[in-house]
């Protein structure tokens, strides 16, 4: 792939991605948010993290060295940041540095 493409490719997936965040505030700029996009709202965010949680576990083996110590601790100070803290990116990002600490460093 050439440079010009890598370049277009890029700024059409920006703009995308631009598009999709800016596109209901465009639309409903002054009007009142339906119930059923109110509702995606709300449940939405939970069940990406609960799909994220699955997608990041599926392939840990709980049988054999190191026994998913890494992971276990990983999404437990994940889980006692985010209630300290109740900031989600804060949470998501010390526990994932403290697991990569784990894996890099300590096993």
């Amino acid at each position: 792939m050439t440079m010009f493409y890598q370049i277009v490719t890029i700024l059409i997936a920006a703009v995308a991605t631009l598009l999709t965040r800016f596109l209901p505030f465009i639309i409903f700029k002054g009007k009142k948010i339906p119930k059923a996009l109110d509702y995606l709202g709300f449940a939405l965010p939970a069940s990406v993290f609960g799909m994220i949680l699955v997608y990041a576990l599926k392939d840990t083996v709980v049988l054999s060295y190191p026994f998913a110590i890494p992971e276990v601790l990983g999404l437990l100070v994940t889980t006692v940041v985010y209630l300290w803290k109740k900031n989600t990116l804060l949470s998501i990002a010390s526990g994932t540095l403290f697991y990569m600490f784990l894996i890099q460093v300590v096993l």
